[in-house]
């Protein structure tokens, strides 16, 4: 009973798990992946916008597994994220788009302008 009552209130307390472990898995490569890759994961955080505490999860052990498996062949950071770095972000990205926090802006924006040309027309009436 107080758990549900407590995820209700802060989320998934299994999400933020595996959250924490990718971080750690994150923190246990070596450099330069590690740092390559924390500079990624802020990116993603920034830009990302992901609300859906599921698609997150995923996308960053799918984007841990990536760096893993680079060590393990010894891929350099380069070959991983090509010339634009920015670029091969945004790209993992889109792969994880679900509902993202801009939507529901975007959606207002619609809907503000959507009234107002309304109200513009109702004017234009005689």
């Amino acid at each position: 009973m107080a758990a549900k009552w407590i995820e209700t209130l802060v989320g998934s307390l299994e999400q933020k798990k595996q959250y924490k472990h990718h971080m750690a898995r994150i923190e246990a490569l070596p450099e330069p992946y590690r740092g390559s890759a924390k500079a990624l994961h802020r990116y993603f955080m920034y830009h990302g916008g992901i609300l859906d505490g599921d698609t997150i999860t995923t996308m960053l052990g799918d984007f841990v597994d990536l760096w893993e498996r680079a060590v393990a062949d010894g891929t350099p950071v380069r070959a991983v994220v090509g010339d634009d770095p920015v670029e091969f972000a945004e790209t993992f990205l889109q792969a994880y788009a679900g509902r993202q926090w801009i939507d529901k802006e975007r959606e207002r924006l619609r809907k503000a302008i959507d009234a107002a040309d309304d109200n513009n027309r109702q004017e234009d009436r005689p």
